[in-house]
């Protein structure tokens, strides 16, 4: 199976307003970690984050774990992070490991 260009494995975290985040591109191992960080880091000093995954155009198990860490980093640090716009494959495969409750809506999406 031939690989994808460079590019299409880029996946960016952006600021867009207010513990608003939107995550793009590829969600996947070779990634995850970077975006991993990044987050964190933008994450921390907020109480509640909202992350906007429309722009997700592929997602694997890596990016899944991704969107778990965030979740599981921020309700031991006493914050909240919520997804919205859940692509439906990422959606299928925490369903399918029983972590849908991991990458629950955020408020009111």
């Amino acid at each position: 199976m031939p690989r994808p260009p460079a590019e299409a494995e880029t996946g960016s975290l952006a600021p867009a307003g207010e513990g608003r985040f939107a995550l793009s591109g590829a969600l996947v191992f070779g990634n995850a970690a970077r975006l991993l960080a990044e987050g964190e880091r933008a994450f921390e000093p907020l109480q509640s984050v909202e992350v906007d995954l429309a722009g997700v155009t592929r997602a694997d198990s890596a990016g899944l774990a991704l969107l778990i860490e965030w979740s599981l980093a921020a309700r031991d640090a006493g914050r909240r992070v919520g997804y919205c716009n859940v692509p439906p494959a990422v959606a299928s495969l925490a369903g399918i490991s029983d972590v849908s409750e991991l990458i629950a809506p955020a408020s009111g999406g």
